[in-house]
C-alpha cells in the first residue's frame, strides 16, 4: 500500500453494516452484524473467515449485488449503500470466472468496454495493455476452453481491470485451482495489484493466502469482524480465542486467575505447572 501522507486515504468505508435474510415464517438470519471497516487506497485487504461467516455477503454489499438492511457504504466518500451495482466504481472477480465460451480472450476482455460504447481504437489499446499486464498478450485469439485454469483466471482478472475500477473485489478467485497453481497465482495477484495500484478486497477462507498476500486482514466469524490488523499483528497478538485458534496453531491451557494489576494478570495453570505465569487476557 502506498501512502502520500501519514493518514492514508480511505477507499471503502463500511459503517454499522447489517444484513439480514428471512429465516422461516417470522424469523430473520443476521448474516452480517454491525460491521465497521475502513479500507485504504492501494491496499490489499482480505476478509478472512470460515464458511458462513459473512465475508462474501459483505463483499456482495460493497459490489451492490446485495443491499444492506442498515448502515452505510462509502466508496471514496460517496454513499453507495442504495446504488445499483452498475453505478458503483467497482468490478468483481468470482470463483467461477463466467467467461463467454464462444468468444476469444480479446472479445471476453473487451466485452464491458463495448457495452459502454467505447471507441474501437480505445478498446483495442486498453485490451492490449491489460493483456500485457496479466501476461496473456500471446493468447488473445484463443477461446476459454483452450486455456488452463490459471490462464482463465487471468482473463477474468483482465476483464475486471480493463474498465479501470476504483476498487477490485475478489471472491475466493483461487479456490478452484490446484495447490501449485494457487501458490503461483498468489504471487501474480500481488504483482498485478502493486502494478495497477488500486484497492483489492479479497475474500478467502485460506489463512495462508490472507497472511501472505494482505496488507491488512479482517477476521470474521458469525457475521462480526472480530479483529482487523496487519498479518503479523493478527498472528502474533490475536484479541480473541477464535482468532487465535483460526489463524495459527495454538495451545489452550486452562487456569485460575489469581492476581490482576492493570493490564497484567497472573494465572495458576491447571496442568500442574508449579509456578504462576504472567499473561495478557483476551476475550
Amino acid at each position: 500500500m502506498t501512502e502520500s501522507s501519514s493518514t492514508p486515504k480511505v477507499a471503502v468505508e463500511l459503517r454499522n453494516i447489517v444484513k439480514q435474510f428471512p429465516d422461516g415464517a417470522n424469523g430473520v438470519f443476521t448474516a452480517v452484524n454491525d460491521v465497521n471497516l475502513q479500507i485504504y487506497d492501494g491496499e490489499f485487504f482480505s476478509l478472512l473467515g470460515p464458511s458462513g461467516c459473512g465475508k462474501t455477503t459483505t463483499l456482495r454489499m460493497i459490489a451492490g449485488l446485495e443491499l444492506p438492511t442498515s448502515g452505510s457504504i462509502l466508496i471514496h466518500g460517496r454513499e453507495m449503500a442504495n446504488e445499483p451495482a452498475f453505478r458503483r466504481p467497482v468490478n468483481t472477480v468470482f470463483q467461477r470466472y463466467a467467461l463467454f465460451p464462444h468468444m476469444s480472450v480479446r472479445e471476453n476482455v473487451a466485452f464491458g468496454l463495448r457495452m459502454r460504447k467505447v471507441g474501437r481504437r480505445e478498446v483495442a489499446d486498453k485490451v492490449d495493455d491489460v493483456l500485457k499486464l496479466v501476461r496473456l498478450e500471446a493468447f488473445g485469439n484463443r477461446r476459454p476452453d483452450q486455456l488452463s485454469g490459471g490462464q482463465q483466471q487471468r482473463v477474468a482478472l483482465a476483464r475486471a481491470l480493463v474498465n479501470s475500477p476504483e476498487v477490485l473485489l475478489l471472491d475466493e478467485p483461487l479456490a478452484a485451482l490446484d495447490l501449485k497453481l494457487r501458490q503461483a497465482m498468489r504471487e501474480e495477484l500481488k504483482r498485478i495489484q502493486k502494478q495497477v495500484g488500486i484497492t483489492f478486497i479479497f475474500v478467502t477462507h485460506d489463512q495462508e493466502e490472507a497472511l501472505t498476500m494482505s496488507d491488512r486482514i479482517a477476521v470474521m466469524n458469525e457475521g462480526v469482524a472480530l479483529q482487523v490488523g496487519k498479518p503479523y499483528d493478527i498472528y502474533e497478538d490475536p484479541t480473541s480465542r477464535f482468532v487465535a485458534d483460526f489463524i495459527g496453531e495454538t495451545n489452550f491451557i486452562n487456569g485460575t486467575l489469581t492476581a490482576a494489576d492493570g493490564d497484567n494478570y497472573q494465572v495458576k495453570l491447571d496442568n500442574g505447572a508449579p509456578s504462576l505465569v504472567d499473561c495478557d487476557v483476551v476475550q
